[in-house]
């Protein structure tokens, strides 16, 4: 057994949407998989590309020293991922934009707010900052589909949540804001099934952040005097 039939014959699934997944990609309609800090992100891209998928797109922050971004982005590159830098490199959003309106399948970790323009949403009771990944969903018409993996034994555990539809209604902003509530209920419940595979290391609650680092509300214009 080869390591790439290794790695597909260990995947235990939960769940039909492994195939909802492969029939809009056959249909050409774009798919985002946005999965928190879980499991083991390598295994489950050969997974999917060995499945079907052929290729996909994500985002990588980039690594100090740039050595190390480098090697990073030669191995995840020989798997077959097309890596794009989240940062030095232009907005990943148009591209990212652009293989989703392709048919193409864009995979993101989304339980962080890296780049300071995220979603505030409630985990577990608390508000945090997660990506504003719906808003590609929103912008392209592309799938968006919470996944999550964990390790299961000596082998490794998945699931594909039902797809977060668009809201008919709504500004764009609203419509981002309630996908990204109901993407966090998603990730909310995978943790909580897998706590031990979560290995967020960066602050996501909003109390624990750097008010600094949070976006201005701008101050409320004065009252006039009667």
């Amino acid at each position: 057994m080869t390591p790439t039939e290794r790695l597909v014959s260990g995947m235990r699934f939960q769940g039909p949407n492994e195939a909802a997944l492969f029939a809009n990609l056959k249909a050409g309609r774009g798919v985002i998989i946005a999965l928190p800090h879980m499991g083991n992100f390598d295994q489950a891209g050969v997974w999917v590309i060995a499945r079907g998928a052929g290729k996909f797109t994500t985002v990588a922050e980039r690594l100090r020293p740039e050595s190390v971004y480098e090697s990073f982005l030669r191995f995840r590159g020989s798997l077959g991922f097309e890596v794009l830098p989240l940062t030095g490199g232009g907005s990943p959003f148009g591209t990212l934009a652009q293989r989703l309106r392709g048919g193409g399948l864009v995979c993101l970790v989304s339980d962080r707010d890296l780049k300071e323009s995220g979603v505030e949403v409630e985990m577990f009771g608390e508000k945090a900052r997660i990506s504003a990944v719906a808003a590609l969903a929103v912008h392209t018409g592309a799938a968006l589909m919470p996944t999550a993996t964990w390790f299961d034994g000596e082998d490794w555990g998945a699931r594909i949540y039902d797809e977060i539809p668009v809201p008919d209604t709504g500004t764009r902003a609203e419509k981002i804001a309630a996908m990204s509530q109901a993407l966090a209920d998603r990730f909310t419940e995978a943790i909580a099934e897998h706590p031990q595979d979560w290995h967020m290391l960066q602050k996501v609650f909003t109390a624990d952040l750097d008010p600094a680092r949070l976006p201005r509300i701008p101050a409320p214009a004065p009252r006039s005097e009667p």
